[in-house]
């Protein structure tokens, strides 16, 4: 009778609830142009991103100053080449890959430690709520961009720091929204009455809790990953993040800023990317935010 009261079973009508509002905002998501547009080109960068040693023929570390700063349409050269004379599809490319990781990673990572952490202070309460979320409070003290080049300053140029400063950036914007969903799940009828019922804390967390606070929790940190790119790209831009000659957007950007009067065009692709990249997932964010707020 015990085992039957601590570990209660979820009902089928609310499995079934649950399964009918996940499919109703896929539908809605596919009835949104803008989001579907946004999350296709996306997906393009994505895959020039990692198919580009087969996509892309040329080498992006490869230098000839005889054709250093060739202007967009040269001959063999579709997008033009930099400062050294390499190529700009390829560095763009392969520069992709690096720009998406810092982007990305951080905000997984914060993601996972954010919602753990968030949802334990939410469900928690009282001075244990209180105690994470003062301590995380110290964050706010600082803006974003100054403390993470303040982090990444202190660590050191590297991809990794920069993965790290960034990280340490957005695990207290992420566990703030988990805790504050979580505080207002947790005094929802359906949870007091598993409370009532017997069931463990891990129970209601997984069954009752962990579905309904992950939703919003996603879309907040989806658009977090523009703000992550562009944090990035400034570290890199700043000379803290990437080392060269690694292709990547924002130290593309800072390498090229010298060739702005003379190839204007060129000089401006990596700025492009980062501004396309990133307004895509902001789009991408606002449409699924839009589809989980409608009620059919």
């Amino acid at each position: 009778m015990s085992n039957a009261l601590t570990q209660p079973t979820v009902p089928a009508s609310i499995k079934q609830a649950s399964r009918n509002y996940w499919v109703g905002v896929l539908r809605r998501i596919g009835r949104e142009k803008l989001t579907v547009v946004c999350a296709a080109i996306l997906l393009l960068i994505v895959l020039l991103a990692l198919l580009a040693p087969w996509l892309i023929g040329a080498d992006p570390y490869k230098t000839s100053m005889i054709r250093r700063l060739l202007p967009i349409g040269s001959p063999g050269y579709l997008l033009g080449t930099d400062e050294l004379g390499r190529d700009m599809i390829a560095r763009l490319a392969y520069g992709g890959r690096m720009s998406l990781l810092i982007g990305v990673m951080p905000v997984f990572i914060a993601f996972v430690i954010g919602s753990v952490v968030g949802i334990f202070a939410g469900y928690a309460g009282g001075r244990i709520n209180m105690a994470i979320m003062r301590l995380l409070d110290v964050f706010y003290a600082f803006p974003s961009v100054l403390l993470a080049v303040a982090i990444a300053g202190a660590l050191g140029q590297g991809i990794s720091n920069s993965i790290l400063a960034l990280t340490l950036i957005f695990i207290p914007q992420l566990t703030r929204i988990a805790e504050s969903v979580t505080t207002q799940v947790r005094t929802l009828d359906y949870v007091e009455a598993a409370r009532m019922s017997g069931a463990s804390s891990l129970t209601i967390i997984r069954v009752h809790i962990l579905g309904n606070v992950l939703g919003p929790i996603f879309v907040y940190a989806t658009g977090l990953v523009s703000v992550s790119m562009i944090l990035a790209s400034g570290l890199s831009f700043l000379g803290l993040g990437v080392k060269p000659p690694e292709p990547e957007w924002g130290l593309m950007l800072n390498t090229l800023r010298s060739a702005i009067y003379v190839n204007p065009w060129v000089a401006a692709l990596p700025g492009a990317m980062i501004f396309i990249t990133s307004m895509c997932f902001n789009l991408m964010a606002d449409g699924i935010r839009s589809a989980m707020e409608v009620t059919e």
